[in-house]
């Protein structure tokens, strides 16, 4: 009988330490941002998690499915490192090089057609969405022209994370002259 008492005082202690702590709150009263942490095995799972969505999207609005470039991957991946280097989120390399001469340099044998930024705490989902309320940028993501995509990013140790999305299309590489 002794146990069962004491299982009655013992349980809501077990329980409350199953409790999740409640979320960290800023100055503003909203949950501060967790850190998304991605690793190196992660790659080709985001990569093609986005892919995916963004052909969901596409579908849905009457588009063709894109193809993941590992040229585009690479173009995403150098100017998401470059703009935490530089600490902007803005369409420029360090180099003063634009997104079709990322792309150029990249190798992609296509036809440049938008790059997307952002640089946020949140996941790459997250980061689709917004991408998606916002009309300049929704039409990126479903323009009929586009036939490759690349993405990929840049974490920094506090957790900041810098997104790139590259779209290529058929046709070849036009580059205005500087």
């Amino acid at each position: 009988m002794r146990r069962i008492h004491a299982l009655w005082l013992v349980l809501p202690i077990i329980l409350a330490a199953c409790t999740p702590p409640p979320p960290t709150l800023g100055p503003d009263g909203q949950p501060l941002p967790r850190v998304y942490d991605i690793s190196a095995s992660d790659t080709g799972r985001i990569q093609f998690a986005i892919l995916d969505s963004v052909n969901v999207l596409r579908q849905a609005g009457g588009r063709s499915a894109l193809a993941l470039n590992p040229q585009l991957n690479a173009a995403a991946a150098t100017h998401a490192r470059d703009m935490a280097v530089q600490n902007r989120p803005w369409h420029f390399g360090s180099d003063g090089s634009s997104p079709p001469e990322r792309t150029a340099r990249s190798g992609y044998p296509g036809q440049f057609r938008a790059e997307l930024i952002s640089e946020t705490y949140e996941t790459e989902l997250e980061t689709l969405a917004a991408w998606m309320e916002d009309p300049a940028t929704r039409e990126m993501i479903l323009d009929p022209e586009a036939r490759d995509l690349g993405f990929s990013w840049y974490q920094e140790p506090n957790g900041k994370l810098w997104w790139t999305m590259v779209l290529g299309g058929s046709g070849p590489q036009v580059i205005p002259d500087s």
